[in-house]
C-alpha cells in the first residue's frame, strides 16, 4: 500500500508575494544554475506553487585523491545528489518544502525562523519532548539533547530565561493531520526550528490541507503553559529600532574585541557545521578569502574592524563563510555557502532592553513575559506565610537550620539529606522535602547567594511531587519514614502531596520580594509553580527572617557547625 504521508521539513517564508513568479524571483540564481535547475508550475494544486527539480553533481569524489595517496589505489566515484524544492502560497503565505538537498535551495534569508518552534511550543507534549537545542546568549554554549522514549521538559534543565531554545521535538497533541486522520491513536511527532519536520501528506490535496491546520494552530492557539517560555524571545521587526540596533553594532564592531560578539553555529546547520572540514572566510575581499579547519572568528572581526564606519554590519551580511567536506576546498565539494553574520552573536542593551543578535535576526527578551512572570511572582510570595518557621541564625548551615526546626517548632519533622530509595532512585534516593510541617505541607529549604541554588530547590520539589504522585514505592518508603519519625503517626491513607512551599532565606538575611529575587529565578520559579499547579499542588513562596549570631562573653561568634 502506498504510503499517503512523509517527512518533510516544512518552511515558512517571509517578504515572498504569493504568486509563482514572484517564488521563483526569490530563489538564488546561482543556486539554481549550480544543481542544473529544471522549474515548472504545478497546476493541480489550486494554489499558486513553483516545483524547482535538479542535482548537485561531482564527477570525482575528492575523497578519491585522498584514498589514491593513502593506499597507492586510483579510484574514480562521482557524487550525484538529488534536490527538490516546492514553494506553493496557501491563504497569502508562502511554504516550501525540500526534498532530499532540496531545503538547500531555500535562501536562509527568506526563512521565518521561528514557524516550527512556534508550532512546536504549541503542541508538542510537554511531557514527552525527544530533541531540544537551547543556547545562552553571553555563554557561547549550545546544549543538544536527544532522548528517543521522551522526557518532561522539566528534567532537562531549560528553565531560566537565559536560555534560547533554538529546536524543539517531541510527541504531537491530537491534530487534525492527515497522519491523524489515517492511524486514529496513532502517535506522531514533529520538530520545530527554522523548519517544520513533520508527517505530511502526499496528495495535494492533503498536503494544503495540512498546512492550513498548521497554520491554524499558529494562529488561534497558545503555547502550552509549560513550553510558553520557548516564545519569550521575539523577533524585532521595527524598522526604525533595527536601525538604531545595527548603528550600536557597527560601532562595536569596530573596536577591538572584547568578548561582547562571539561565535556561533548557525541553529538549523548543525549538521553542515559537524560535517565541515576546512572554513572559508571571505570578507570584502576580491582574493578567495581565509581557509582554516574551523569557524575563524578572530579574522572575521578583524576584516569587519577595518571597514569603514557605518559599513561594517553590512559587509559581514554580504561577506561569506563556506564549508567545505574535505581539506581541498573545492567548489564541487562545497557543503553550504552563508552570509558571515549568520556566524556572530552579539547582545546590545538600549533603553534598558536587551537585545541579542543571533543568525543575522535581533531578538529581545519579550516585555510582557516579563511583567507577567513578575506578576506571577509577586503572588507566589506571600507576606503572611502558612508555615511557622524560626528565624535562621546568619551563618549556620542550611542542614544545621534545618535540624533545629523541629526543636523550636513542636510538630515539624526534618527529612534534609533523608532520601527516599526507589528501583528508579538508588543512591542517596529522592529527598522528598527538608521539612515536613505538621498538616503534611512539603517544605524545601535553600538559603541562596544565587539563582543556580534555587533552580536546584525548584527542580527538588517537582521530582519530589512526581515521586509521591506516580510511584508506589516511593509513597510506601516515605510514609514508613514519617510513622518513624513521628512515633507511629504515618500520612492519611493514600496520600499526595496538596501543598509545596518554597522557603528561602537570601544572601545575607535580606527580605524576599520580586525586586529581590533573583531574575533568573523569577522565571524559573513561575513554571515550577505553574506545572505543580497544573498537578493540583499549591504553591508558597516564603522568605526566612533571620537574626545576627551570638555574641559570647569572650567577643566570639557562636555559629553552628
Amino acid at each position: 500500500m502506498t504510503a499517503r504521508t512523509s517527512k518533510r521539513t516544512l518552511y515558512r517564508l517571509r517578504g515572498v508575494p504569493p504568486t509563482d513568479g514572484a517564488m521563483f524571483d526569490a530563489l538564488d540564481a546561482d543556486q539554481l544554475e549550480r544543481v542544473h535547475a529544471e522549474v515548472d508550475v504545478p497546476e493541480n494544486l489550486g494554489v499558486p506553487a513553483v516545483l524547482v527539480t535538479g542535482s548537485f553533481q561531482q564527477p570525482v569524489a575528492s575523497w578519491c585523491d585522498e584514498i589514491f595517496r593513502t593506499t597507492g589505489i586510483e579510484v574514480s566515484r562521482p557524487v550525484n545528489r538529488s534536490a527538490g524544492l516546492l514553494m506553493l502560497a496557501v491563504d497569502g503565505e508562502v511554504y516550501a518544502i525540500g526534498y532530499d538537498q532540496g531545503f538547500r535551495l531555500v535562501p536562509d534569508r527568506l526563512k521565518d525562523h521561528r514557524f516550527g518552534l512556534s508550532f512546536a511550543s504549541r503542541r508538542v507534549d510537554p511531557a514527552k519532548i525527544r530533541d531540544l537545542v537551547s543556547h545562552t546568549p553571553g555563554g557561547g554554549r549550545t546544549d543538544i539533547t536527544l532522548i528517543p522514549s521522551g522526557a518532561s521538559v522539566w528534567s532537562l534543565g531549560i528553565v531560566e530565561h537565559a536560555q534560547i531554545v533554538r529546536r524543539l521535538g517531541g510527541h504531537l497533541d491530537n491534530i487534525p493531520l492527515t497522519i491523524s486522520r489515517d492511524n486514529p491513536g496513532k502517535v506522531s511527532s514533529a520538530e520545530g526550528g527554522a523548519g517544520l519536520r513533520l508527517r505530511l501528506g502526499v496528495e495535494g490535496a492533503d498536503l494544503i490541507a495540512d498546512i492550513r491546520a498548521i497554520a491554524r494552530v499558529l494562529r488561534e492557539e497558545k503555547p502550552s503553559p509549560e513550553l510558553e517560555f520557548v516564545e519569550h524571545v521575539v523577533p524585532v521587526d521595527d524598522p526604525g529600532l533595527l536601525t538604531r540596533l545595527e548603528a550600536v553594532l557597527d560601532e562595536l564592531l569596530g573596536q577591538e574585541p572584547d568578548g561582547r560578539i562571539r561565535a556561533a553555529v548557525p541553529a538549523d546547520h548543525w549538521d553542515d557545521y559537524i560535517a565541515g572540514r576546512t572554513f572559508r572566510a571571505r570578507i570584502n575581499s576580491s582574493v578567495t578569502g581565509r581557509s582554516t579547519d574551523d569557524f575563524d572568528l578572530d579574522y572575521v572581526l578583524c576584516r569587519a574592524r577595518v571597514q569603514r564606519a557605518g559599513t561594517r554590519v553590512a559587509v559581514l551580511r554580504e561577506g561569506t563563510v563556506t564549508l567545505y567536506r574535505h581539506s581541498r576546498a573545492d567548489r564541487a565539494d562545497e557543503i553550504w555557502t552563508s552570509s558571515a553574520l549568520r556566524w556572530i552573536e552579539a547582545e546590545v542593551s538600549l533603553d534598558s532592553h536587551r537585545f541579542f543578535l543571533m543568525d543575522d535576526h535581533w531578538y529581545e527578551i519579550d516585555q510582557e513575559y516579563l511583567k507577567t512572570t513578575r506578576l506571577h511572582v509577586e503572588r507566589l510570595i506571600t507576606e503572611s506565610p502558612s508555615v511557622d518557621l524560626p528565624p535562621w541564625v546568619l551563618g549556620e548551615k542550611e542542614r544545621t537550620y534545618n535540624a533545629s526546626v523541629p526543636d523550636q517548632r513542636p510538630g515539624y519533622v526534618s527529612f534534609d539529606r533523608d532520601g527516599v530509595q526507589t528501583t528508579l532512585h538508588r543512591g542517596n534516593g529522592v529527598e522528598i522535602c527538608d521539612l515536613l510541617s505538621p498538616d503534611n505541607v512539603l517544605i524545601m529549604v535553600k538559603r541562596a547567594k544565587g539563582s543556580d541554588a534555587l533552580s536546584h530547590l525548584f527542580s527538588q520539589a517537582l521530582v519530589a511531587v512526581q515521586t509521591l504522585r506516580n510511584s508506589p514505592e516511593g509513597r510506601e518508603r516515605f510514609t514508613e519514614k514519617v510513622l518513624a519519625a513521628r512515633n507511629g503517626r504515618g500520612l492519611p491513607e493514600g496520600f499526595r502531596p496538596s501543598k509545596v512551599v518554597f522557603a528561602i532565606l537570601l544572601k545575607d538575611g535580606t527580605d524576599l520580594t520580586a525586586d529581590t529575587l533573583f531574575a533568573f529565578s523569577q522565571v524559573t520559579l513561575v513554571q515550577t509553580a505553574r506545572t505543580l499547579e497544573a498537578w493540583g499542588v499549591e504553591v508558597e513562596v516564603v522568605g526566612i527572617s533571620s537574626t545576627p549570631p551570638t555574641v559570647t562573653s569572650n567577643g566570639f561568634q557562636r555559629i553552628a557547625a
